[in-house]
């Protein structure tokens, strides 16, 4: 479905809403997901509450259950250390806002294909405010930890911006960036834009390393998608360990520089072989 209108210029969650609200009440659907984004947040509650519909929030899983066909979404809890599944058994349509990484992307199909369907919207005729000036949010050398392939992520057990370098570089041998969990964006060695977690970044790269992740419920949601997990921890019972495809117990300052040499050689060898790196 489509909705073209000169209303939609400008992103006001109001009107948007209305639109969103008025296609429900045409197509009638069981079920209505919407992006966890920051527009998806605010736009999502606007069209709730016109519909007097339940919405679960920020939600990492979903399901349908055989017996009642029911929606099961699943959320992790407000700080708290297990996950929520919630059904909404009276309103329609159910609502849920997903994180972004959480579903995978399929393969390009050429020989799908789709009817488009266009709604006139048939909301009133507004003045739409104008945007006049705007205030970049890219901030200088900035990344984004959604698109790298992989993922050095650094935990609390390595918590020092001394052997920050060293990791990094481990990281540019795997052709990866650095990414980090919640304790680390405190201690001020990382920005936020870096926080893999329930309350930063869904990541779900080809490779993620954690090194010295821990490994708590609200990390874990934030990279249950990632293809290939290696734990680096000294605690053999910490749950990434657990979780973990791959998982080498000790000190990352002993196994980090091992590893790292070890890349370093068998690019040598390929770069020897006549490989193209």
């Amino acid at each position: 479905y489509t909705m073209d209108d000169l209303m939609f210029q400008v992103y006001i969650s109001r009107i948007y809403g209305n639109a969103l609200t008025q296609l429900c009440n045409e197509v009638r659907p069981e079920i209505f997901l919407i992006g966890a984004t920051s527009q998806g947040r605010d736009v999502s509650s606007v069209v709730a509450t016109q519909l007097r519909a339940g919405l679960t929030a920020d939600c990492t899983g979903l399901d349908i259950s055989p017996e009642d066909r029911l929606l099961m979404m699943t959320r992790p809890t407000f700080g708290g250390n297990i996950m929520a599944t919630i059904v909404c058994r009276t309103s329609r349509p159910q609502m849920s806002t997903v994180r972004p990484k959480v579903m995978k992307m399929p393969k390009k199909d050429p020989a799908r294909k789709g009817e488009i369907r266009r709604v006139k919207y048939a909301g009133f005729a507004e003045i739409v405010p104008r945007i006049i000036e705007t205030v970049p949010t890219a901030v200088a050398g900035a990344v984004d930890i959604t698109k790298s392939p992989v993922l050095v992520v650094l935990g609390k057990g390595a918590c020092d911006s001394k052997y920050f370098p060293m990791l990094e570089e481990f990281a540019g041998a795997l052709g990866g960036i650095i990414a980090c969990s919640r304790p680390v964006v405190e201690a001020g060695i990382l920005p936020y834009m870096r926080q893999v977690g329930q309350t930063g970044k869904t990541v779900a790269p080809k490779l993620y390393i954690g090194v010295g992740v821990s490994g708590a419920v609200q990390h874990l949601v934030g990279m249950q998608g990632s293809e290939k997990v290696v734990a680096i921890n000294v605690d053999r019972h910490a749950p990434m360990v657990q979780i973990a495809d791959y998982a080498i117990i000790g000190d990352y300052l002993k196994i980090v520089p091992e590893l790292l040499k070890g890349l370093k050689t068998r690019a040598v060898n390929l770069k020897s072989d006549g490989v193209r790196l």
